[in-house]
């Protein structure tokens, strides 16, 4: 039997992380930075915003099973935000004479501290979990199929998460005391989290297990997979007092998400519209028009964000043809001219499109845009394919570095394309926007197998 309480510590963890990094706000500040500063009152102003921007943007909200790009993500999101409070007590008192250089070490070295003391504390309950078999939780799943069992492989393989699954159970061809005997081994194992496989079970089932786990204080959590749902996060609200389930949870409808998003989107297309269209755009223009006749730039409808069409911009790279706006280039397609091949093997073709970022039609990272003909036809025949347009489009996106990008061969490319615009629509950070990014730029060097 192990030594260690098992469990959740979240209740003293929380606590003692707002301590430890108020600490460190206020100490680093008093005592090193803005010395001339009346203590009491920067204490109050910055520990009461501290706390209330922390419970708004749920800074503590990490869990044993939260990765650590989202918590790179949410120090990020707190840096910058804390940062804007820090000017507007700065700019409160100017008599202080508080200089900018000044506030942006001070934020630097706080959140140098605090997300070194955050990953420490991540890591060392994951070591904890491992060594010493503490902060863990017992779980069985009420369902068996190809899901359930993926889930209890995620168990199973990561110890570091702190789960010990105890049992998986088959309802199929069962009787009805079955469901008995699995709520007398959850009694009697000490169960703390019960997963339920919704297509497993039918709904007096389901309603037996709700009413089991309230009354003998049992963590529910369904498995919604009786329908091809790709989302994994489920939103919980209250409409005054009526529960609500979410299917579907966008950041980027989140005002903050979609200021820092926006702001991202215009600093960057900024910067490669004056460094790099400046001076390629003429020499790609003399390329065209040398090889042959016809407009620099090629537009073509597509829809876009709410699924209003906009005009997408690219360099043009086939000759001019009435099917352009019909039919995707395909494998050794005619249509290409050979600097066209040049541009669309480095994805140079795309480079116009920052324009339609800086006009708001485009973002950097995104769900890549569709001809309306393709869009319509997709729309028909591709579950969840509208899902795309909750958001805006993208030069790049999480299906294109994920190898679903260029031409559709069959219903397999478009249905992944579907499902990895999904995750990342459900899953936005700033962060995995830089990923997305870099990872383009890296293949956009070595060249694509479907670049043609």
């Amino acid at each position: 039997m192990s030594l260690f309480k098992q469990g959740r510590y979240s209740g003293y963890l929380r606590p003692i992380s707002y301590l430890i990094d108020l600490s460190i706000i206020n100490g680093l500040a008093i005592f090193y930075f803005f010395k001339d500063i009346e203590p009491i009152v920067f204490m109050v102003f910055i520990s009461s915003s501290w706390i209330v921007l922390s419970i708004s943007s749920k800074f503590y909200e990490v869990y044993r099973y939260t990765r650590e790009v989202t918590i790179f993500a949410l120090c990020f999101r707190q840096m910058v935000l804390f940062t804007l409070i820090v000017f507007a007590f700065s700019g409160y008192n100017h008599d202080l004479d508080i200089y900018p250089i000044s506030i942006f070490k001070y934020v630097a070295l706080v959140f140098l501290a605090i997300i070194t003391f955050k990953f420490a504390l991540y890591y060392l309950l994951q070591k904890y979990r491992t060594s010493f078999g503490g902060n863990y939780r017992r779980t069985v799943i009420f369902g068996a199929n190809k899901k359930t069992h993926a889930l209890e492989h995620f168990f199973n393989q990561n110890p570091e998460y702190g789960y010990i699954h105890k049992g998986t159970f088959n309802f199929r061809e069962k009787d009805d005391t079955y469901l008995m005997d699995c709520f007398d081994f959850v009694k009697n194992e000490g169960i703390d989290e019960i997963y339920c496989s919704i297509s497993e079970l039918n709904n007096s089932q389901i309603s037996e297990i709700v009413d089991f786990a309230d009354n003998n204080l049992k963590i529910l959590k369904f498995l919604p997979d009786n329908k091809e749902i790709y989302s994994k996060k489920l939103k919980y609200e209250y409409y005054d007092y009526i529960p609500i389930l979410s299917v579907r949870n966008i950041p980027l409808e989140d005002s903050i998400n979609m200021v820092m998003k926006r702001s991202f989107d215009i600093m960057f297309s900024s910067l490669v519209i004056i460094f790099i269209l400046s001076w390629l755009t003429p020499l790609i223009a003399i390329l065209i028009k040398i090889e042959s006749r016809g407009p620099v730039f090629f537009k073509q409808s597509r829809n876009g964000f709410n699924y209003k069409e906009f005009d997408c911009y690219k360099f043009r790279s086939m000759t001019p043809n009435k099917d352009a706006h019909l039919f995707q280039a395909t494998r050794d397609d005619q249509r290409v001219t050979k600097i066209g091949k040049f541009i669309r093997k480095t994805s140079i073709d795309e480079l116009p499109q920052f324009f339609n970022v800086l006009f708001g039609d485009m973002s950097v990272v995104g769900p890549r845009p569709h001809m309306v003909s393709h869009t319509n036809m997709y729309a028909k025949k591709v579950d969840k394919f509208m899902v795309r347009h909750f958001v805006k489009p993208g030069i790049t996106g999480l299906a294109q570095i994920s190898g679903f990008r260029g031409e559709i061969e069959s219903d397999k490319d478009i249905i992944g394309r579907v499902k990895y615009d999904i995750f990342y629509i459900e899953n936005w950070s700033l962060l995995l926007d830089l990923k997305i990014i870099t990872k383009t730029f890296l293949n956009a060097i070595k060249g694509e197998e479907k670049a043609y």
